[in-house]
């Protein structure tokens, strides 16, 4: 799997303050990748390094293999968490200035623009000035203008932050779809539902190092406890019971099916998500997970 960004051994101070300690992280191609951490852990300086807004003090970001350039940073869509509209500005005027920054022409932004409108059901504010703007419309106008020039690369830092959840499905909808048409996604978030339901990896920094990397699935299974949860029905009745999976991973629901009963469903248990941010940035192991 080729790797879209590579961030090797990145560091970063202010000051006193060690906001990015070493730093070493693979991003693949294609893929939606969950930035963890809590406020404070050193997100935003990672992703304001990868924009080329903010220089390491050491390491360096590649770019599908190379050292990033201001040219490559053009192919990035980056909506910052702390979002900013020319508030005076037409609603229409503002999306294509935007578009036009990120290489579109006016015209070519104006067609594309119209129709992500008519997607997000906001085509009758065109004309109107963003300062008309409610909350929930004002973040779809951004994410419109973030992906509207078909980056290979967005990065989006807490999209569904402010959301109903009638409009956090359809931007939830938009990721998977801009992911299954090549697009690789850096997703930000604190919503550790959306990253169970959204990522295929994910990184989590604590207190400006790295803590863990790799595949959501195999992460999950790393601090789970190896058990599994067979639901079954005989003459008695519907039956829950966790069992632990055993080494061929089909002995168990083998024995079962030998007693003659019905099997509904059968699942290897893994912790949540939210469970393993909270133990690896408190302090806690391995073992108190399983």
């Amino acid at each position: 799997m080729e790797n879209i960004i590579q961030c090797q051994g990145i560091s970063k101070r202010f000051g006193e303050k060690v906001a990015l300690d070493d730093v070493t992280l693979d991003i693949p191609e294609g893929k939606i990748f969950g930035l963890l951490g809590p406020n404070g852990a050193g997100k935003t300086t990672l992703i304001r390094i990868i924009n080329r807004i903010t220089i390491p003090n050491s390491g360096t970001v590649l770019f599908k293999g190379k050292p990033i350039t201001q040219e490559d940073v053009e192919k990035i869509g980056y909506m910052p968490e702390e979002r900013g509209l020319y508030r005076k500005m037409k609603v229409g005027e503002q999306a294509v200035y935007l578009a036009e920054l990120k290489g579109m022409s006016a015209r070519k932004a104006t067609v594309e623009l119209k129709k992500w409108f008519v997607r997000f059901g906001i085509q009758d504010w065109w004309g109107k000035k963003v300062e008309e703007l409610s909350k929930g419309m004002a973040q779809k106008l951004q994410f419109i203008t973030t992906v509207v020039h078909k980056p290979s690369l967005m990065i989006l830092d807490e999209p569904f932050s402010g959301f109903d959840p009638v409009n956090a499905e359809v931007i939830r909808k938009e990721v998977l779809r801009l992911r299954d048409e090549g697009a690789t996604i850096i997703l930000s978030t604190h919503n550790m539902e959306g990253v169970e339901e959204l990522c295929d990896n994910i990184a989590l920094i604590n207190k400006s190092r790295l803590v863990i990397t790799g595949e959501l699935t195999d992460i999950r299974r790393r601090y789970g406890n190896n058990n599994v949860e067979l639901v079954y029905t005989d003459e008695n009745g519907r039956h829950t019971e966790v069992l632990p999976r055993e080494t061929d991973g089909n002995s168990t629901l083998k024995t079962f099916l030998d007693k003659g009963v019905t099997v509904n469903s059968y699942k290897e248990l893994m912790p949540r998500m939210n469970d393993i941010f909270i133990k690896l940035v408190t302090g806690g192991t391995e073992n108190e997970l399983a």
